[in-house]
């Protein structure tokens, strides 16, 4: 059916549209169940729990894979991860206000290489292109310790930022920001603590801070040069053994009378140019203070310690006993032997 204008004529040049049928469509049917037939079925995305980001199916966290070819030249080697994407609005004076996205990327072929790119674009995806094209552009190189773990200790600022990076023992994993933990899994970091000051939603600068750090890490020979001096380490896995690590190339070690009264000896303060990290005091709940806290203390004061020493105790003899209580078992079987054999006695004796 042709159904013209419910309250006012329709013109079709000079002529009015008038209601009128229009022919069957004897194939409508048949079009209709073949276009329902050829759609795609609709199935809710699945992502393996490995292959997850930091929050569900969103594109940040996640690996993207090797970057786009450069030149004809491809990065099979290297790995992407999405570690920024702000969106946010600008105006322009054709369309007003325009959607803009803004990414950052971090690519590395875990073994000590990786960099990142900044990009902008009012498309999403055109962003992500380029910021992947910008961090194999940017590749920096910066040494990994054993394998494992940074080569020593280090400080960075960027701004109002300030990453302290902590070198750790195998096994002890990555203990840092979401970002700076992708960053450890691009290049190849598998054992890190650190800690930020300063605001942590800033990413640009906190992966700014980071790199910079990673780049100005020196080895130990440069640090034994830098002093003349031997450099000892001490770890606890070996029980505080000091082990030489680097001696000066030129040979020449200074003696005792020839180092400095004022001189910076402390390894961290020599690395943090003599900063030394403020140690914030811990805060003192309000409710310690009140009088009620000092009774409850004294209260408490004889069971402080109770569970603690009862899995001790069960870990050490099996059950809730120690050196005191076995020795008075065993001085109870002595009393019982021994009245038993003085009973004994007297029997013998009465009998005879």
């Amino acid at each position: 059916m042709v159904w013209p204008g419910l309250n006012a004529p329709v013109i079709r040049g000079r002529e009015v549209v008038a209601r009128e049928r229009l022919p069957e469509d004897n194939d409508y049917a048949e079009n209709l169940i073949r276009f329902r037939n050829d759609l795609d079925v609709y199935k809710k995305t699945t992502i393996h729990p490995m292959d997850r980001g930091w929050s569900s199916n969103k594109i940040l966290g996640r690996w993207l894979g090797p970057p786009e070819p450069i030149d004809g030249e491809e990065f099979p080697q290297f790995n992407t991860k999405i570690v920024m994407l702000k969106a946010s609005l600008e105006m322009s004076s054709t369309l007003g206000k325009v959607r803009k996205v803004k990414v950052m990327a971090i690519t590395g072929n875990k073994n000590g290489a990786a960099g990142f790119g900044i990009a902008e674009s009012r498309d999403q995806w055109e962003a992500i292109r380029l910021a992947c094209q910008r961090a194999i552009r940017n590749i920096v190189s910066c040494n990994i310790h054993d394998g494992h773990t940074l080569t020593h200790d280090f400080y960075s600022r960027v701004e109002h930022v300030q990453v302290f990076a902590h070198k750790k023992p195998p096994g002890f994993g990555i203990v840092a920001h979401r970002v700076l933990k992708a960053i450890c899994d691009c290049i190849g970091i598998k054992d890190l603590f650190v800690s930020i000051n300063g605001p942590k939603k800033n990413y640009v600068n906190i992966v700014r801070a980071f790199f910079i750090g990673l780049i100005k890490q020196k080895t130990y020979q440069e640090l034994a040069d830098e002093k003349n001096l031997h450099l000892v380490e001490f770890r606890e896995e070996r029980d505080y053994f000091p082990v030489v690590v680097a001696s000066p190339s030129s040979g020449y070690v200074r003696k005792r009378e020839e180092i400095l009264p004022n001189e910076v000896m402390d390894f961290h303060m020599h690395l943090y140019n003599g900063l030394i990290k403020v140690q914030n005091a811990p805060k003192i709940p309000a409710w310690t203070r009140i009088d009620a806290y000092g009774k409850y203390l004294q209260f408490w004061h004889m069971y402080r310690s109770r569970q603690n020493v009862r899995v001790y105790l069960k870990a050490k003899y099996g059950g809730l006993e120690s050196f005191l209580t076995i020795r008075e078992k065993e001085d109870r079987q002595k009393r019982k032997a021994l009245l038993s054999q003085q009973s004994d006695e007297k029997q013998e004796s009465v009998q005879q």
